[in-house]
């Protein structure tokens, strides 16, 4: 049974599932889609253009959906899409895309943290970890079960690979690879993030072979085009190590080392 408090304010446009709760001093504007057993605490504004899944718990004071803080935003129509059972903790902002690419998108089964900030055109994956005050600014990428560490500004466009961690109050202004334990100043992969991948149930010959090729890639004296070529001879090819070497080939920003 949906419960909406007395002080909300609900559009007669928008679209709520079944098993919904809002919460005091909210508001839910026109255009908006709101799955099956999600909750809305107080204070929450859920702006035009939102779409969120089911279960999806949304802490005090969130903002969805807001206008992108983008100069080159002339009012087109964008969207902001928000997987299932998807938590948001409070005080959280999450800006709808722009032209560029349409839509700020979050996966299934992620946790952000309160006070973190998603820009406009941000495409996270499922089971990703923002911590608090994470600052994500435009056309940010993130892949599957990502964590970053608290007070971290990421600059735009960069991309940061599925199954990597990064450590809490620094500044990412490269593109970090996929499953790697990423930290210090300047910032730096440090190892592979082995802890995070046994959790995942990886299994141990597939981190050691993740290792191997961090070692080349990372802690050799070799160029990244040359440390390649030795992961393609040496190591051959899994899965894990195409999705490395692919990340690399498609960096625009380039990776952080």
């Amino acid at each position: 049974m949906t419960d909406i408090h007395s002080s909300a304010v609900v559009s007669s446009e928008a679209e709520l599932g079944s098993d919904v709760t809002v919460g005091p001093y909210s508001i839910i504007e026109a255009d908006v889609q709101i799955g099956d057993g999600c909750k809305l605490e107080s204070s929450v504004v859920i702006a035009s253009g939102a779409r969120l899944g089911k279960n999806v718990k949304v802490s005090h004071g969130v903002v969805i959906a807001t206008e992108p803080q983008d100069l080159k935003f002339g009012g087109e129509k964008s969207w902001v899409e928000i997987g299932d059972n998807t938590r948001i903790r409070e005080f959280v902002t999450i800006n709808r895309g722009t032209s560029a690419h349409g839509t700020t998108t979050l996966g299934k089964n992620c946790l952000v943290m309160s006070y973190a900030h998603v820009a406009h055109d941000c495409i996270i994956g499922d089971e990703v970890i923002l911590a608090n005050s994470v600052n994500l600014a435009g056309h940010v990428e993130i892949g599957d079960s990502a964590i970053l560490g608290g007070v971290l500004p990421v600059h735009q466009f960069v991309k940061i690979g599925a199954h990597s961690m990064i450590g809490g109050g620094y500044r990412v202004q490269q593109d970090i690879c996929p499953f790697s334990l990423v930290g210090g100043y300047p910032l730096k992969v440090v190892g592979t993030n082995s802890i995070g991948l046994k959790r995942r149930g990886f299994e141990k010959e597939v981190v050691k072979n993740i290792e191997k090729t961090f070692k080349i890639l990372f802690f050799s004296n070799l160029n990244t085009t040359q440390a390649a070529e030795k992961i393609k001879s040496e190591l051959g090819s899994t899965p894990e190590i195409e999705e490395i070497l692919g990340f690399i080939n498609l960096s625009n920003r380039g990776i952080v080392k």
